[in-house]
């Protein structure tokens, strides 16, 4: 699915600026913070226009947020869209960066009569492999 076909289906007005927030973290293939995506837009957007934008596919559930000890905050577009099970992300301590680990699944947990789960987030923290190499 591309960016203009996502903000159809999500009935969002298509904006170059909504457009180009989806396009940058699909073509990375990776979690990007807020700067990241910001940095690769093509257009030069507000402050306004880029969190309304940022805002808005966020609360429609287009994107979604990964949060590393209340620093590092990411964003992905949400597995429903890219078909990706849910998976563990993993956080490299030393060059800051966030994988998606598709081949590490999220298993389902067994909660008590009542409870219901609406999102699980696992978060493994060490060195990726590429710092690994440098050390």
């Amino acid at each position: 699915m591309n960016p203009n076909e996502v903000l159809i289906k999500y009935k969002l007005k298509r904006t170059s600026c909504r457009e180009g927030i989806i396009s940058a973290i699909m073509k990375e293939h990776k979690p990007l913070s807020e700067s990241e995506i910001r940095d690769k837009l093509e257009g030069n957007y507000d402050r306004t226009t880029f969190y309304r934008s940022f805002k808005t596919l966020e609360e429609t559930k287009i994107i979604h947020k990964i949060v590393i000890d209340n620093h590092v905050v990411k964003y992905a577009i949400n597995n429903y869209i890219t078909k990706k099970p849910d998976h563990a992300h993993f956080y490299c301590q030393i060059c800051n960066t966030v994988k998606c680990l598709e081949n590490v699944p999220i298993q389902q947990l067994n909660l008590p009569l009542g409870y219901v789960c609406f999102e699980t987030e696992l978060i493994i923290k060490g060195t990726c492999n590429l710092c690994q190499k440098l050390t």
